[in-house]
């Protein structure tokens, strides 16, 4: 829905957000009355340590939002790069999520400098610096 379609659109919007973040806070709730040995098992089938876990559901579901932008301004294929490397791709979205430079980042891509400064803060800097462009390329 445009904002011009929109009776109120600040309204609408901080409605939207306040959803989402109550959502959210029952998503926590709900991984709170789990007991630790049931947290880990889930952890364990998903191949990720309990505490990263805990951490990525504390920090929600856009926490690696900045993955796909990234990927994008480097000439990286995302859909591509998860058909040939999806495990990869898996652990650059936690290592993503899990970020303390977000407010970097998001400046950088939204200056369309982040391929020039990733380098600087990125915890994926190593990773996608090892990548092969030509497996990974836009087509």
């Amino acid at each position: 829905m445009s904002t011009a379609s929109r009776p109120y659109p600040i309204v609408q919007d901080l409605i939207e957000s306040f959803a989402g973040w109550l959502k959210h806070r029952r998503e926590l709730n709900e991984l709170r009355q789990l007991d630790r040995s049931d947290f880990d098992r889930i952890a364990n089938d998903l191949r990720i340590a309990p505490d990263d876990l805990e951490e990525l559901v504390r920090h929600g579901h856009h926490s690696a939002d900045e993955l796909p932008k990234m990927l994008k301004q480097l000439g990286i294929n995302e859909e591509r790069l998860g058909q040939v490397q999806p495990l990869l791709l898996r652990d650059m979205e936690r290592v993503c999520s899990l970020c303390e430079h977000k407010a970097q980042c998001d400046r950088d891509l939204a200056d369309g400098t982040a391929a020039e400064n990733y380098h600087g803060y990125c915890g994926n800097a190593a990773t996608l610096e090892s990548l092969d462009r030509t497996e990974v390329a836009p087509r």
